[in-house]
């Protein structure tokens, strides 16, 4: 690695890669990478509207993925921003799905009876956490496995416990020193006191650490201002393979 890593103005304009407040970041004083979760690091490949509907028909219930992904996207948008507390959401967030899948089906599916909706609820909650659901993207484990030794690498994302099992199932949990989750932190991005718990729990410095993450708000605003160094996934212009060739 060189003695310092230059990141210039042409290169965040041109890549939407690193950006730091400042030129120039001593190689010394990066240890660690952050990393957001889904979109980053892993993705559905054939999307939410299908997986209900796949749910659903377990349940007996015909559901249009199309629709589902349009009321979904719509609901996600919806959603209102709950409050920072000080300790773990008591529900690992299962209250908030609930609430989230309840809006989707308003309006795709109003007139199901709630035993229909608490059957659907159960399953589908269970379905995300199930093997070959979610999918790595192609560079991710090279990626990885590559910036392993040289810095510590965590997960921070706005999701529940069932994350830690993805991680495992997707063969790469064993390659994050930390695990951050919202539900458990009690803060949701973009807030940047989701950033700055997770500082204070692995006893880092703003400075010393990156956060990769391809959302605008959540990721690379939210990161910027808890003092953190940013690096701008904007797949398929940028992969992580920029990541590995910048740091």
């Amino acid at each position: 690695m060189p003695a310092e890593m230059i990141i210039t103005r042409s290169f965040v304009n041109q890549k939407e890669g690193i950006n730091r407040s400042t030129a120039v970041l001593p190689s010394s004083v990066l240890s660690a990478i952050f990393f957001d979760a889904a979109g980053t690091l892993f993705h559905l490949p054939k999307g939410v509207g299908y997986h209900y509907a796949l749910v659903g028909e377990s349940v007996g219930l015909k559901l249009s993925a199309v629709a589902i992904d349009r009321a979904f996207a719509e609901v996600w948008k919806r959603m209102p921003a709950r409050p920072a507390i000080a300790s773990p959401r008591e529900d690992d967030d299962k209250r908030w799905w609930r609430e989230l899948v309840d809006r989707v089906l308003d309006r795709v599916a109003i007139d199901l009876s709630e035993l229909d909706r608490d059957a659907f609820f159960e399953v589908a909650y269970a379905h995300f956490a199930e093997a070959g659901v979610w999918e790595l993207f192609p560079e991710v484990l090279e990626v990885l496995e590559s910036l392993g030794p040289r810095f510590t690498l965590a997960v921070i994302s706005n999701f529940d416990g069932r994350l830690r099992m993805i991680l495992e199932q997707l063969g790469i949990s064993k390659l994050f020193r930390h695990v951050f989750i919202s539900s458990e932190l009690g803060v949701d991005k973009p807030n940047p006191l989701i950033y700055s718990r997770a500082l204070d729990l692995s006893h880092l410095a703003s400075n010393e650490v990156l956060h990769v993450g391809n959302d605008p708000e959540r990721d690379w605003k939210a990161a910027e201002a808890a003092g953190l160094g940013i690096f701008r996934l904007n797949r398929p212009h940028t992969s992580l393979r920029d990541l590995l060739a910048a740091v």
